[in-house]
């Protein structure tokens, strides 16, 4: 119980800053014994305070940020829906097979959204074109399938959405790490609503991890958001990257 706790207050810090806690907590759930699919849809709905409190702690981010996260949460509860029903009708390994690539992607993205950005923002001045205060059609699309993902998994998804919104919108990487939390809370929640109607819980588990990614949420976003741009990127890519090698040793 000591250590479920624990793992949630870390997952919960470290998804309110960067995204990847589920790393922490899936772990540590299946060494109590619980079955794959129990672990995950527990941890599903033990994540949500978590998610909810680090968006409270980055409520000054989020300001005029309204229309934006209204747009891309339809994106997010369609995935997180659609994620969540291919956890209970495919094979494990069947989705996993390409997590491993999608988190590699997202690191790429991340370590070199500034370079991005400034290609980006050349190609504007040459055509005049602004850019879009929501990032258009095809941040819908790529924050919708990576919900998906975040609804079958959630593990490094926070880094996919930061890696997305770095490239396709104009904004500080705090205001979008603040818009990440508040999406991760939309796919954990519609997910978890859906597993209660379909799947086994471990009550046990989810309490605690609700108490405990609850009081890290806001004390990851009280941390987090004095971190420099650049400080944070490294910090995207360090947890992403050890998120990446134990994919991959899975």
């Amino acid at each position: 119980m000591a250590a479920v706790f624990t793992a949630g207050v870390g997952a919960g810090a470290i998804n309110s800053v960067v995204g990847s806690g589920t790393l922490i907590t899936f772990p540590v759930l299946l060494a109590t014994g619980l079955s794959p699919v129990t672990a995950t849809v527990s941890n599903a709905l033990g994540l949500i305070p978590g998610s909810i409190s680090g968006a409270i702690g980055y409520r000054k981010e989020l300001r005029g940020q309204r229309r934006r996260i209204l747009k891309l949460g339809v994106g997010a509860l369609i995935g997180g829906l659609a994620g969540a029903t291919l956890l209970l009708a495919l094979p494990a390994d069947a989705f996993e097979t390409i997590v491993p690539v999608l988190v590699g992607l997202a690191l790429v993205l991340v370590a070199l959204q500034p370079r991005i950005g400034r290609l980006v923002q050349r190609r504007r001045e040459r055509t005049g074109n602004s850019p879009r205060r929501d990032g258009g059609p095809l941040l819908f699309t790529g924050l919708t399938l990576a919900s998906v993902y975040g609804g079958y998994f959630t593990a490094a998804q926070g880094i996919i959405y930061l890696s997305l919104m770095g490239m396709l919108l104009d904004d500080s990487l705090q205001r979008l790490n603040a818009a990440k939390n508040v999406l991760a809370a939309i796919v954990n929640t519609v997910a978890a609503l859906f597993f209660l109607f379909a799947a086994d819980f471990d009550w046990t588990a989810v309490a605690l991890i609700a108490v405990g990614s609850a009081l890290g949420g806001y004390l990851g976003a009280k941390v987090g958001r004095r971190f420099s741009p650049l400080v944070l990127r490294i910090l995207v890519v360090a947890v992403g990257t050890v998120a990446l090698v134990q994919l991959l040793l899975r």
